[in-house]
């Protein structure tokens, strides 16, 4: 009975993972995760300072755009002390509180971020599909209400999550594979029965991203259906065009959050090289691409923001 006894204990830390294998590299690791911190904060922060301060720029699609950037700001905030912790000075503990905390509010924005990209999808389909009633039909109110309702929706889901995890106790292997929290690693560290874990985390996914991601396909499935139907090629390539960007953003999201899911699930053989690899593309490309993309591929906005740099 003590031999039981003996591997149970309630750990008061965690300890977070880097890139294993190379400690004695981490502040030349740090360089290029400062570099993309900054640029991601930086781009996310202009194309919210661009869109309040033109009102040419008020209209449904670039409200939208504002709401993924504030979602891709909380997840870079949320990320930030624990990644550039390790990288800069080697701080590798956390306590469970502590992160808590943070998977509640990663996993809080991710949702939310799906959130914003199927509103966004919505958001073009109602402009390519029914282009005369589209300020109509996406009024301010009533994108700020939809925007609540899913923020709402992700904060609801995952509230519950923080407390599900302190019920337990933790083995002594409390060693976590990457530089941050995640709800599917650290309920694998319990020394209880996590089945009733890991069938609401499975739920919530897909609930969320799963169906998410469905309706975002059903969307351009039917702008695709309603874009053959122009007559002009021209006009088709237009209309097609207005979605690259958030065609750009979908894949950015949702391949590695698919991917890192699985492995989490089903990948206990897979590289813990890859593994870790896979968790920064999933937390850190959608927020440092998604300014540069939507900058680029709409002239509108890269227009504004040269003229603010210009001045």
């Amino acid at each position: 009975m003590s031999a039981v006894n003996d591997t149970k204990f309630n750990s008061a830390v965690f300890l977070l993972t880097g890139i294993p294998g190379q400690e004695d590299v981490y502040l030349w690791i740090s360089i290029p995760f400062c570099l993309m911190y900054l640029i991601s904060i930086v781009g996310n922060s202009v194309i919210l300072f661009i869109i309040k301060t033109d009102p040419s720029l008020h209209e449904p699609m670039y409200i939208f755009l504002s709401m993924l950037a504030i979602t891709d700001l909380g997840l870079l905030i949320s990320t930030l002390p624990t990644i550039l912790g390790i990288y800069l000075f080697n701080s590798r503990e956390i306590s469970l509180d502590a992160c808590f905390a943070q998977l509640f509010f990663i996993h809080s924005f991710s949702l939310t971020e799906s959130s914003m990209l199927l509103l966004m999808a919505f958001d073009r389909f109602v402009a390519i599909s029914n282009p005369l009633r589209y300020v109509s039909i996406l009024t301010p109110p009533r994108i700020a209400k939809l925007g609540l309702v899913f923020v709402l929706r992700g904060v609801v889901l995952i509230f519950p999550v923080p407390f599900l995890l302190k019920r337990f106790q933790y083995c002594q292997a409390n060693v976590l594979s990457h530089s941050y929290c995640l709800y599917q690693e650290v309920m694998k560290l319990a020394c209880s029965n996590i089945t009733v874990n890991s069938i609401y985390g499975l739920s919530v996914k897909l609930l969320t991203v799963g169906l998410d991601s469905l309706l975002i396909f059903l969307s351009y499935v039917m702008i695709i259906k309603t874009v053959l139907t122009v007559a002009s090629p021209m006009e088709c390539l237009r209309a097609l065009n207005t979605c690259v960007s958030h065609l750009c953003a979908v894949l950015l999201f949702y391949i590695p959050d698919i991917g890192l899911s699985v492995i989490h699930r089903f990948g206990n053989s897979s590289s813990h090289l890859l593994q870790i690899l896979l968790g920064y593309v999933y937390l850190l490309a959608p927020s440092l691409m998604n300014p540069i993309v939507y900058s680029m591929k709409n002239k509108y906005l890269r227009a504004r923001i040269i003229r603010v740099f210009i001045k």
